[in-house]
């Protein structure tokens, strides 16, 4: 009798692992790459790859939806930088996404001067890659409900650097359990949450908020940063010192971009 409750036990035990990690996998997987550009040329011949290669590709290979995004004209970096948002399903999706790309005939014909560009006249000075997977309450990315014209958009990405891995971790509890809700509330139209799993700058948390316009961000944050439910959870001890450095880019969407 015994035996039998003993490995009743451990069949529930493995049952309930086993479904945590396949209710793991069910998270997005994101790919987040900055192209560093040099030159109006490079910007030109990276849009035009994008645009009419890389995009039409990826959903042909099951990508719904690709963001394109670019510093708006205040930011020192603007027109320095291109970032590229790729969700996946999972990392093995991810892992096997550039060999299919690369054996698809019309993204190699219609990306030809991208994919075969001169070493003297390349087409950016390097790619930054990080690769994120979303966070448990927000698991899948969402599209931005914004109908304003894209120009006058701001899509601010935001990475919150931890000061030690438990200290990160508390952050990232602190957004699953009730920060992203206060965004959803003030109406931040947030894009994705993710933690960092490779790049730079870990420990930390990476995510992404459209708003109207400059002056809608800057009432959202206004409004934020008064909010009864932030205010609660700013002071609870469990959270103080949790982000050692917030780096904040203030970008647009490019006409041609999903997002």
């Amino acid at each position: 009798m015994k035996r039998t409750t003993y490995l009743s036990a451990l069949i529930f035990v493995f049952a309930f692992f086993l479904s945590a990690n396949l209710f793991a996998q069910k998270r997005d997987i994101y790919e987040l790459k900055t192209y560093h550009i040099t030159s109006p040329a490079q910007e030109a011949m990276l849009d035009s790859y994008l645009e009419k290669a890389f995009i039409p590709a990826a959903h042909r290979l099951g990508i719904a939806k690709v963001g394109v995004f670019k510093p708006v004209s205040s930011q020192a970096d603007a027109g320095q930088k291109v970032y590229v948002f790729i969700p996946f399903k999972s990392l093995d999706a991810l892992a096997a996404f550039e060999e299919k790309l690369l054996k698809d005939q019309k993204y190699l014909t219609d990306g030809v001067a991208y994919v075969n560009a001169a070493f003297d006249n390349p087409p950016y000075k390097r790619i930054e890659t990080s690769i994120l997977q979303a966070m448990t309450g927000q698991p899948k990315f969402t599209e931005s409900t914004l109908t304003g014209p894209k120009k006058d958009r701001i899509y601010e990405l935001r990475s919150y650097e931890g000061p030690t891995e438990r200290l990160y971790k508390q952050k990232v509890k602190m957004f699953n359990s009730g920060e992203m809700d206060i965004f959803t509330r003030l109406g931040f139209n947030a894009i994705f949450y993710a933690e960092t799993i490779a790049g730079a700058n870990m420990p930390n948390l990476v995510y992404l908020t459209t708003h109207e316009n400059m002056e809608k961000r800057d009432a959202n944050w206004k409004a934020f940063g008064a909010d009864y439910k932030w205010v609660e959870m700013r002071d609870m001890e469990e959270y103080k010192n949790t982000v050692s450095k917030n780096d904040t880019r203030l970008l647009y969407p490019t006409d041609y971009s999903d997002f």
